[in-house]
């Protein structure tokens, strides 16, 4: 039994790899930053939802990559624009 279980995990899990790298590319990431706050968020635009609560402003252009958005928001820290 516990034999079946770790095949069927072992299974599971290439289908979910296989899945992932045949998906197509990210839309890309962008920096918001909540008014009230002032904290700065990088926003995933392959996500289908808007964030939440409202009282967020787009911050930033499209980046291609996670790292270049971290760029961007370490930037904004350094400058004073965002807090955290």
């Amino acid at each position: 039994m516990r034999r079946r279980i770790s095949m069927l995990c072992a299974v599971a899990g290439l289908a979910a790899a296989a899945f992932v790298a045949a998906s197509p590319a990210e839309a890309g990431y962008h920096l918001i930053r909540w008014q009230d706050s002032g904290f700065c968020q990088i926003w995933d635009e392959s996500i289908p939802t808007t964030p939440w609560p409202a009282g967020y402003h787009r911050a930033s252009a499209t980046v291609p990559t996670l790292v270049d958005a971290l760029a961007i928001k370490d930037s904004a820290l350094k400058a004073g624009h965002c807090r955290w």
